[in-house]
C-alpha cells in the first residue's frame, strides 16, 4: 500500500521534521511541498538536510495545490487550518499539526486564542487510553501540541491508576524550534546561548487547556494545572518535570507506583519507561519517536514525581503525526519512526 501525500508548510520547523520522516517511509510517495512566504523557492534552500527532495519548488498553499492527494499534512500556524480543510475532499486523511482542532471546549479555545473555535477532531496521541480506536479509519486528526504531548506521557498513568490528587504542577523546559521558523529577536543566538527563561507564566500558556483536557479524561474529574514553560539554548527537545499528591491510601513506594507505568506502557513502541535511578534526557532522544519517562515517590513531601523527555519536533509533532496517519490508514503503527536517537 502506497499513498500519495502532500505537506503544507513546508518550509517551516515542523513541515521539515515531516518531510525528514516520510522520506524514509516505505509506503508513502510525497507529492506537493507547499509554503507561502516560500513560494517558487526550491525546497533545498530553506531545507538543505534533505538531499532526497533536492529539486523539489515550494507551491502555494491552497486547496487547488493541496486535493488529490490521499493524506494532507497541516503544518501552518494556527487558526490558519481550518478553513483550508474545509475545502478538501471528507475522504482525504488530513493531519492538522496546529491546534485549531485539539480541544472540545469553545470557551477554553476562544480564551486562550481569541477567535472562534473550528471544532474538534480526533486526538493524534495513540498512547492515551481510547485513542487508538477513534484514531482508526478516521479522515481527520488534530495533533497534540509538544508540550502536552511530553506531560501527557509522565502524568496519565498515575492518573488512569487512581494513585494521585486531581492537581498537578508542571515545568518543562523546551528548545526554540519550538517557537516556530519565524525571525524574532528574543529567539536570537545572542539572546537564548547561556540563558534560561521562563514565558506564558501563571497559566497563560496555550498548551495549558490541552494538558487539562487530557489528564481529566484519563482520571474521570477535572485536574487543574499549574503549567510553567521555560526557554532552554537548545534547538530542540523538551524535558517536562510533573509532580501531583499522592492520594490518601494510594501506594506510597516507587516499585508499587511504578507497576502502573510499567502495566500502561507495555506494548508501547515509543514510550521508554527506563529502569529506577537512570532519568530521561533530551540528548537521549533526538531525531526519534520515543519518549523517555521516568517516576520517583517523595516520601516527605507525599508527591510523585514524573519526568519525561521529547523531542519537540519529532515525538511532539512530525513523529506523533506520522503514527496517528499509520494508525488512522491501517498501516503498522511504528512504519518509517525512529526510535533511536542521535548522540552526542
Amino acid at each position: 500500500m502506497t499513498v500519495r501525500v502532500a505537506v503544507a508548510g513546508a518550509s517551516g520547523y515542523a513541515g521539515g521534521e515531516l518531510l525528514r520522516l516520510l522520506a524514509s517511509h516505505p509506503g508513502v510517495e510525497i507529492g506537493a511541498v507547499t509554503a507561502h512566504r516560500s513560494v517558487g523557492r526550491p525546497l533545498e534552500s530553506v531545507q538543505p538536510q534533505l538531499p532526497e527532495l533536492a529539486g523539489r519548488i515550494l507551491l502555494d498553499t491552497c486547496a487547488d495545490t493541496l486535493r488529490g492527494h490521499d493524506v494532507v499534512f497541516l503544518a501552518l500556524p494556527h487558526g490558519q487550518s481550518a478553513a483550508l480543510a474545509a475545502e478538501l475532499d471528507p475522504g482525504t486523511l488530513v493531519v492538522d499539526c496546529g491546534a485549531d482542532f485539539r480541544l472540545r471546549s469553545p470557551a477554553a479555545w476562544e480564551r486562550f486564542y481569541g477567535s472562534a473555535h473550528a471544532g474538534y477532531w480526533p486526538y493524534g496521541l495513540p498512547e492515551l487510553p481510547g485513542v487508538r480506536d477513534e484514531l482508526k479509519g478516521t479522515t481527520r486528526i488534530a495533533v497534540p501540541g509538544c508540550y502536552p504531548t511530553a506531560v501527557t506521557l509522565a502524568l496519565f498513568p498515575a492518573y488512569a491508576a487512581g494513585l494521585v490528587e486531581p492537581e498537578a504542577v508542571i515545568v518543562a523546559a523546551t528548545g526554540t524550534s519550538g517557537a516556530g521558523r519565524s525571525p524574532k529577536p528574543e529567539f536570537l543566538g545572542a539572546e537564548v546561548m547561556g540563558s534560561m527563561r521562563p514565558y506564558g507564566v501563571g497559566g497563560g500558556h496555550r498548551h495549558t487547556p490541552e494538558l487539562v483536557q487530557n489528564l481529566s479524561r484519563v482520571a474521570g474529574e477535572r485536574v487543574t494545572v499549574s503549567f510553567t514553560p521555560t526557554l532552554a539554548p537548545m534547538p530542540r527537545g523538551i524535558l517536562a518535570t510533573c509532580s501531583a499528591r499522592l492520594r490518601p491510601g494510594a501506594p506510597e513506594t516507587e516499585d508499587e507506583v511504578r507497576a502502573a507505568y510499567t502495566d500502561a506502557y507495555a506494548d508501547e513502541p515509543f514510550v521508554q519507561l527506563l529502569p529506577s535511578g537512570r532519568w530521561p534526557a533530551t540528548a537521549a532522544v533526538l531525531g526519534s519517536n520515543t519518549a523517555q519517562v521516568q517516576i520517583a515517590v517523595d516520601p516527605d513531601a507525599r508527591r510523585l514525581i514524573c519526568v519525561s523527555a521529547v523531542d519537540n519536533l519529532t515525538k511532539g509533532t512530525a513523529g506523533g503525526a506520522v503514527q496517528s496517519m499509520n494508525i488512522a490508514l491501517g498501516l503498522p503503527e511504528w512504519l518509517g519512526l525512529p526510535t533511536n536517537g542521535v548522540a552526542p
